[in-house]
């Protein structure tokens, strides 16, 4: 057995062998298995890559794991077909063909689903505000989504059927990013630190930070209506609805003091959405179209938050209070078109 593990490379303390366990499947051909140390082999990959970034990482890729699993499995165990009554009068279902379609029509019920996707972001203006230092506005910053790069863009949402299942609800949370390019040469108008703004710099002249990177965050209420569907198992729907912008605001002046750097509630957001489900009898995928607009002001307190709960609490007493943000106001409009594709877990309310 000694002439049956033999050493042939070392990496690092962990090591990395072949390590030969007898005959395979072959007969006189042995098998080998390489093993290795995954801290080893992986860490000169991760050297270098902030420890959040890796936990995220692998956190990402488990949950898109088990995702897939869940998906593969619900899709073979739950779609069956159901076979016409046999000569002793019984019916019988057998895996591997199309479902039922009375399983996966429209009906009465909710469905709990997260999604990714992509966003376009148009150009926009944005006017900063300070009693007797600025006034200006800087004209068409263009913003980039970044949408896989981390922080990804996602959402999740919760969606209620009622009757028929031709009209629904959904409350729908979506983490999306707005940052601006900072080599992009703008224009701007008015007056800053009380002197006349340059006609045109670099947004990296001027600005450490223009950007809500940890969330061009939008919480909306929508009101749903699924239109006649193209077979039993595509759906079409469409619905608009409204609720209010979230950000992760992320503004500095180079001649401020210190950065905003908060979750902060910057106004409202409406959007209207015109979808494709694509029914399994306990799940669905989903395909879609967004069209968002939120508009923004935020307040520049050049303070650094915490999590979303504190920071809104505390925006909430300075606002009761009447107190004015440090550093003034910040205004702008983000218009956006988004696609998404997602998977939801669908709970019927009846039988």
């Amino acid at each position: 057995m000694e002439k049956e593990r033999r050493a042939v490379h070392a990496l690092g303390s962990g090591g990395a062998e072949f390590i030969r366990t007898g005959c395979g499947p072959l007969g006189d051909m042995p098998m080998t298995v390489f093993r290795a140390d995954a801290g080893v082999v992986w860490g000169a990959a991760d050297a270098g890559r902030p420890r959040a970034w890796r936990v995220a990482d692998a956190m990402a890729s488990s949950v898109a794991a088990v995702a897939l699993i869940v998906m593969v499995a619900n899709a073979t165990a739950d779609d069956e077909i159901v076979m016409p009554a046999n000569p002793a009068g019984t019916s019988a279902t057998t895996g591997g063909g199309a479902a039922d379609p009375a399983r996966v029509a429209p009906r009465s019920e909710w469905m709990v689903a997260a999604y990714s996707g992509s966003p376009y972001t148009y150009p926009s203006d944005v006017k900063f505000t300070k009693a007797g230092e600025h006034d200006f506005t800087v004209k068409d910053v263009k913003w980039e989504g970044k949408p896989f790069i981390n922080p990804i863009y996602y959402g999740v949402r919760v969606m209620r059927w009622f009757g028929s299942g031709r009209t629904g609800s959904m409350l729908d949370f979506t983490h999306s990013k707005a940052l601006s390019k900072r080599t992009q040469q703008v224009k701007f108008e008015g007056t800053m630190d009380g002197k006349p703004a340059p006609e045109q710099a670099l947004i990296g002249n001027i600005f450490n930070k223009l950007e809500a990177s940890h969330g061009h965050n939008m919480l909306t209420l929508n009101g749903l209506l699924r239109l006649p569907s193209f077979t039993f198992r595509l759906s079409p729907y469409v619905g608009i609805g409204a609720g209010v912008s979230l950000p992760h605001s992320e503004v500095h002046l180079q001649t401020d003091a210190s950065r905003t750097y908060e979750y902060q509630m910057a106004g409202p957001v409406g959007q209207a959405i015109v979808g494709l489900e694509f029914r399994l009898p306990r799940m669905s995928y989903f395909l879609e179209y967004k069209f968002t607009l939120a508009d923004y002001r935020m307040p520049l307190t050049g303070r650094d938050g915490d999590i979303l709960f504190t920071d809104l609490w505390q925006q909430f007493t300075e606002w009761w209070n009447g107190v004015e943000p440090r550093d003034g106001w910040a205004e702008t409009r983000y218009t956006s078109h988004e696609i998404i594709g997602g998977l939801g877990v669908r709970l019927p309310t009846g039988p």
